[in-house]
């Protein structure tokens, strides 16, 4: 054996050895080896910041078996992830491992094909100190915020509690849309919605109240809208106007990490974790039957746009193959990146053009076969031609009032034909195909009907809208968004609600509690400024020990000063408060948590120690012996529902039982979610199921 190359994974490890063949020996390091004491601060503050890194507990014998392996090598390769983390494990293993930081031992892969790792390998380079230190100081960073402040949180308000500069930032926005929601007033307003049928035709068309000569008109009472729709008796209705246009709809770009994971949660379902989790599967290879292990997708932490020559030219050719030559753009569709984007990597797409989902399916788990198929479609329509619609407006009038209608047929699918994005809101204005219509034109009135509405308030973040949030506003990096999301919800800052985030008590009354003591911690633009800065220094132009000089003396003198404020005051949390009485001493118990989530304990701890398991029911009798039906979470955190009896009840459930009867059987209906949620009997024999209301 002479060469060694340390990846992080075994996967990754698997797929690259097949490449490399057997003058290399490819072993993992599993992920980190070194970092901070998680016990204490582990920095020196005095020191410049100087850090103090161990090794990670349990991974002795592995670093041991890294070193001898090392020794009995002629070169070692460091091919660890290519991003700032993947730069800074290699320069801890070459510090572990002896190894010369000015050796071209360095080599990273965009993607695990055998040509990107041929690439790779060719062109070896040394460890990137800027890159490093750009990790170093964001972690020390961190860990000087969440070691100073969680315990000042724990101390004011709950015992515990942590805090994060990026997750409390996070919370901040959810927390500010909750505001605006409670702080909203609706105000009513009414449509008038019609249906026309053109003379000679029997199908009709919807259109809408618009006003009357003078322009628009907006109808804010019933009022308003039946004294309009009285002068609008017994008048014939003629098409006044009729406008034709062509409208070209261009595809949307290729996913970058935030827009693979806001496509991710919208389309699928997923929560940024889980799609974090699988597109890293895909990146670091698969076996697929007949190929062996296969990299299925470029890295996918990247916030660049750009795309190689040679997968725009094989993107061209299946399209050409597949379709034909009216589905190609003419030339190849660049994109640009958004402002600050590293552009360190490609974006994210397929190493394999010609490798269709469904040909490896049978290759592939449920949630690998779902995301591959989502970049894949993704990737290819971005390189399609544009959708041609053909669209028609017309205005109808009524004496002096006027409606109009708007639709549009397809002219030309386009991309369209294998790809159309996702929006976060399900109500965009609808339009349907128009009959052919032409100016005085008479249309008989079909139906009329006023509508009363009032105006909405802003909605509540998804996981998608929240990370499209964060991007914008240049709050961490596409990396970090599922670990921040993770963390809040985890923590009780945020609980979900179906798909929404929404805060909690804890959450509010931590939020309101850093905007007054830590205002800079709480700031947007400061965070914002904060991640900017780190760029800097990855560019070589920031010394990282003065970017945390430059933060440490002001965030100190702010604690010092909150804590003198602040002595002696605990605040109290109505949520943390319960009607139940310890029934060993007597007094209140209270909410408390724990590594393992919620508890109830008595509040005469320690002299007291009782304590009960949360238990959520959902007031729905069990099935099978009629016990509670309560809420439970897998080892992985998702929902399900099951028997208080357990183990002597079996019953389980991932659809979520309501009230309601089977009106076939009699059985429990469950809730079935998804874009079109249905009620479902799960009753053996009985294949009763309806849509949701």
């Amino acid at each position: 054996m002479s060469k060694l190359v340390i990846v992080e994974s075994p996967a990754k490890a698997k797929t690259i050895k097949k490449y490399l063949g057997s003058d290399y020996e490819v072993v993992a390091s599993m992920g980190h080896v070194r970092d901070l004491n998680p016990k204490r601060l582990s920095v020196d503050i005095k020191k410049k910041f100087k850090p103090n890194y161990q090794l990670i507990e349990g991974k002795e014998k592995l670093v041991d078996d890294l070193v001898k392996l090392a020794k009995a090598s002629d070169c070692v390769y460091l091919a660890t992830d290519p991003d700032r983390e993947g730069e800074a494990i290699s320069w801890h293993l070459a510090y572990l491992l002896g190894l010369d930081l000015n050796d071209d031992n360095r080599v990273t892969f965009n993607e695990i094909t055998k040509t990107g790792v041929s690439s790779g390998m060719h062109s070896p380079r040394k460890i990137d100190t800027d890159l490093v230190n750009a990790q170093q100081a964001r972690r020390i960073l961190d860990r000087l915020v969440g070691y100073k402040l969680s315990p000042f949180l724990s101390q004011k308000i709950r015992k515990g509690l942590s805090a994060g500069r990026v997750q409390t930032v996070a919370v901040k926005i959810i927390v500010d849309r909750e505001r605006k929601i409670r702080a909203f007033k609706p105000e009513e307003y009414w449509s008038i919605d019609a249906k026309f049928i053109p003379k000679g035709s029997r199908k009709a068309f919807p259109a809408s109240y618009f006003g009357d000569r003078s322009g628009k008109v907006r109808i804010t009472n019933e009022a308003q809208a039946s004294a309009i729709l009285n002068d609008l008796q017994d008048k014939p209705a003629i098409v006044e106007k009729v406008r034709h246009g062509t409208r070209r709809k261009k595809p949307s770009p290729p996913f970058i990490t935030s827009t693979l994971q806001q496509e991710a949660s919208r389309k699928l379902g997923f929560q940024s974790k889980r799609t974090m989790r699988v597109a890293q599967e895909l990146y670091e290879g698969v076996d697929i039957i007949g190929m062996g292990a296969v990299g299925l997708i470029t890295y996918m932490r990247t916030d660049s746009l750009r795309l190689s020559e040679d997968a725009l030219n094989a993107a061209e050719s299946y399209i050409r193959n597949r379709w034909g030559e009216k589905y190609l753009p003419g030339e190849h569709r660049h994109f640009k990146s958004r402002a600050g984007a590293q552009d360190g990597h490609e974006a994210i797409r397929p190493t394999m053009i010609d490798l269709e989902p469904s040909s490896i399916k049978d290759s592939l788990t449920s949630d690998q076969y779902k995301l591959y198929k989502l970049i894949w479609e993704r990737f290819i329509a971005c390189q399609m031609a544009e959708c041609i619609q053909k669209t028609t407006q017309a205005d109808i009038a009524i004496g002096d009032h006027i409606f109009k209608a708007s639709g549009y047929i397809v002219d030309f699918d386009g991309y369209s034909v294998l790809y159309v994005e996702s929006k976060d809101t399900a109500d965009d204005e609808k339009e349907s195909e128009l009959p052919p219509l032409e100016k005085d034109m008479p249309v008989r009135v079909k139906e009329m009907k006023p509508n009363q509405h009032f105006t909405q308030p802003p909605a509540r973040f998804t996981e998608a809208s929240l990370i499209k949030a964060l991007e914008e506003n240049g709050i961490g990096r596409p990396s970090t968004y599922a670990a921040t999301i993770s963390t809040i919800t985890s923590r009780g800052y945020v609980k979900r609600e179906s798909k929404t985030l929404i805060p909690t008590e804890l959450g509010e009354v931590s939020t309101k509690l850093m905007e007054e003591k830590f205002p800079k911690i709480a700031n947007v633009k400061f965070t914002a400024q904060m991640e900017q800065n780190l760029d800097t220094v990855e560019d070589g132009k920031y010394e990282w020990v003065q970017l945390l000089t430059d933060f440490y003396g002001d965030f100190d003198k702010t604690l010092k000063k909150a804590k003198e404020e602040m002595k002696g005051v605990k605040i109290e949390l109505e949520e943390d408060k319960t009607d139940l009485v310890c029934d060993k001493c007597g007094k209140p118990m209270v909410v408390k948590y724990g590594r393992f989530g919620r508890f109830i304990a008595c509040s005469g701890y320690p002299e007291c120690t009782n304590t009960v398991k949360v238990i959520n029911k959902t007031g729905v009798p069990c099935p099978k012996c009629g016990g509670d039906v309560i809420v439970k979470n897998s080892k992985r955190g998702r929902q399900f529902y099951g028997c208080s009896n357990y183990p002597n009840c079996d019953f389980v459930s991932w659809y979520e039982p309501t009230t309601e009867k089977c009106p076939q059987c009699g059985g429990v209906l469950f809730r079935k979610k998804g874009k079109k949620p249905k009620l479902i009997c799960n009753t053996e024999g009985c294949s009763f199921e309806k849509d949701a209301e």
